[in-house]
């Protein structure tokens, strides 16, 4: 199984790590502790370079986090929370999933999103307070850089040391992992078909 995602992730060069990165600020079902070990051990088998890695990684992620950023900057609180009340289980979100960075960043101001970056479950959400106070986009981005370049080398290390005892992982990990790809799977057609079922009902009425 690892071997089989290691592959991918290897197959898709620095590019696709960046790409991943920046995929996980949506808050979508891939965690940077997934993706970023992951190129790291392909970078021990010297698929890629470790620092092309690092790099990838923290600039996809600070791009990506831009979206939400702007997206909580122009439609306020009021509006983000409607949303994810209305459509946030396709994203696995809920309204009090908001909450958590609120505080981190009402609590430590901009400093938030440097600390936030290391912080699962407000990484990826840290954005939306730091666009309802209309932070400066620049201050942002170098908070945002200064937690996630730290974030990502972390993680990329992990990986590539893991490289040494990709066997023994393998063996133990490996039966494992493709249950939790099996899962994975089946949450994917239940969400597409309540997604179809839903338009097949609105189109009826």
């Amino acid at each position: 199984m690892i071997k089989w995602i290691v592959g991918l992730v290897a197959s898709m060069g620095i590019y696709g790590v960046a790409l991943l990165m920046a995929i996980e600020n949506v808050v979508l079902p891939l965690p940077s502790e997934l993706i970023m070990p992951l190129a790291g051990f392909a970078a021990s088998r010297g698929q890629m370079s470790l620092a092309g890695v690092i790099i990838a990684g923290t600039i996809g992620s600070v791009l990506g986090a831009l979206p939400l950023y702007y997206l909580a900057r122009t439609a306020g609180e009021d509006k983000m929370k409607h949303w994810v009340a209305k459509h946030g289980r396709w994203l696995l979100l809920r309204p009090s999933d908001l909450d958590k960075p609120k505080r981190w960043f009402a609590k430590h101001g901009s400093v938030a999103v440097i600390i936030g970056q290391i912080i699962p479950g407000v990484r990826g959400l840290i954005s939306l307070p730091a666009g309802y106070a209309k932070m400066n986009v620049f201050a942002f981005l170098l908070y945002n850089l200064i937690g996630t370049i730290v974030w990502c080398a972390a993680l990329a290390l992990i990986g590539h040391q893991l490289g040494a005892h990709f066997k023994e992982v393998d063996k133990y990990l490996g039966p494992a992992g493709w249950v939790v790809l099996a899962g994975l799977l089946v949450w994917g057609g239940i969400v597409l078909w309540k997604r179809r079922k839903g338009k097949k009902r609105g189109a009826k009425s």
